[in-house]
């Protein structure tokens, strides 16, 4: 998905003005966090399973960007409307928290990291994409040098053949893949210009309330009283930034 980003980016950047000077450091800094998110997300992957990984890394990321948007950049929020992300948060991570009967602390701790670097480059592309004057362009650039770095990240974690394993058996990731997590991560950083970064991070995240019910009714899969409560916790969180 990560090299599936840039036959768009290439578009974009040919037709699209060039970035601004003042977004510069932004796009540096943005492949820079990429490749540590990139990182303890495979690293993760290696030894945990994906029903536990994703929802504590996708849960714990707005909540590292709404703690460093307060304590350290000093934004202003409403208490309500920090429950409400809290509550997003809380509902997304209990997924893998609860859902799981194996406990590994390892995969916790990697998946919190992963959390860790999605907090901090919401917020890196957030403040970016202000900075430019087209946050497609912004973020055009910054998928071009992220896809650069990352066979650096994979040469260390021992992954050979990368690119003809690519164009071999990943072709439908490359295109399909990389084009959908193209256009709603643009939609993502066209939304961090317009309102917080920390209520579009959460709502974002809130999206695995759908994967619970596209599992339930096409794949059959158990409601379990875990998925229950997340659901209760993500629809009150949601609820409550649209009412606050």
């Amino acid at each position: 998905i990560v090299f599936g980003h840039i036959p768009l980016a290439i578009v974009a950047i040919i037709f699209l003005p060039a970035p601004t000077i003042d977004c510069i450091p932004y796009i540096v800094a943005s492949a820079i966090v990429h490749q540590g998110y990139q990182w303890y997300l495979l690293s993760a992957y290696q030894i945990g399973d994906l029903t536990k990984v994703y929802p504590i890394a996708r849960g714990f990321g707005p909540l590292v960007a709404t703690l460093v948007s307060i304590l350290v950049l000093g934004l202003l929020l409403k208490s309500l409307i920090i429950l409400s992300i809290l509550l997003i948060c809380f509902g997304i991570m209990i997924l893998g928290l609860l859902d799981n009967e194996n406990k590994n602390f390892k995969v916790l701790q990697l998946s919190l990291f992963t959390g860790f670097f999605i907090g901090l480059y919401s917020l890196v592309d957030g403040y970016g994409a202000r900075a430019s004057l087209s946050p497609i362009v912004y973020m055009s650039w910054s998928f071009i040098l992220s896809a650069t770095l990352f066979p650096i990240v994979l040469k260390i974690k021992n992954h050979k053949n990368i690119f003809q394993n690519v164009f071999n058996s990943g072709k439908n990731v490359f295109w399909i893949g990389g084009t959908l997590s193209y256009i709603i991560y643009a939609i993502v950083v066209w939304a961090f210009t317009k309102a917080p970064i920390p209520m579009v991070g959460a709502l974002r995240e809130s999206s695995i309330f759908f994967s619970i019910f596209i599992g339930y009714f096409f794949l059959k899969e158990k409601i379990t009283p875990t998925k229950i409560f997340s659901i209760v916790l993500i629809l009150a969180g949601v609820i409550g930034l649209k009412l606050f």
